[in-house]
């Protein structure tokens, strides 16, 4: 089967196929999460403050509290008050009450975060480009598909 696999790994075979698919899948995992760390930390932000501004930027100009930010995050952060501290400390976040429930604090991305997205855009781009010379696009659906199947089965 994946004999790049077996060569990264120095491992002649695998238990099982499933190994073999999670070993896989895990190394795969990691070159792309580099890739994303690289260029975040290029930006002076982490990956998973990326993915904070990703996703406030999906609903801006309106925010998110807190517990609906973890629920959308790709990788849920142990400390997300002080991840969206530090992204305020920056000014690409702010916090305000909400107005329906003014317990509620919700975090807005500034305008200061939406340039920034933009300005890493282009190398995020150049990482999807990366992937797009690996696999064809029904390649990419398929592959986006057994995901989902898999992230179901353990979740």
């Amino acid at each position: 089967m994946g004999e790049a696999l077996k060569q990264r790994l120095k491992q002649e075979r695998f238990s099982s196929p499933y190994q073999e698919a999670m070993l896989a899948v895990m190394v795969c995992a990691d070159r792309l999460n580099r890739g994303m760390d690289e260029t975040c930390e290029r930006h002076g932000i982490t990956s998973a403050q990326y993915n904070v501004l990703r996703i406030l930027r999906g609903v801006y100009p309106d925010g998110h509290p807190r517990c609906e930010i973890i629920t959308r995050m790709i990788h849920v952060a142990p400390d997300v008050t002080r991840l969206i501290d530090r992204l305020e400390k920056l000014d690409l976040v702010e916090r305000s009450k909400s107005e329906q429930d003014l317990r509620l604090s919700l975090s807005v991305i500034t305008q200061k975060g939406l340039d920034l997205l933009v300005s890493i855009q282009p190398e995020i781009d150049a990482l999807e480009e990366q992937l797009s010379k690996g696999l064809t696009v029904q390649e990419a659906g398929l592959l986006a598909d057994l995901c989902d199947k898999v992230t179901s089965a353990i979740e």
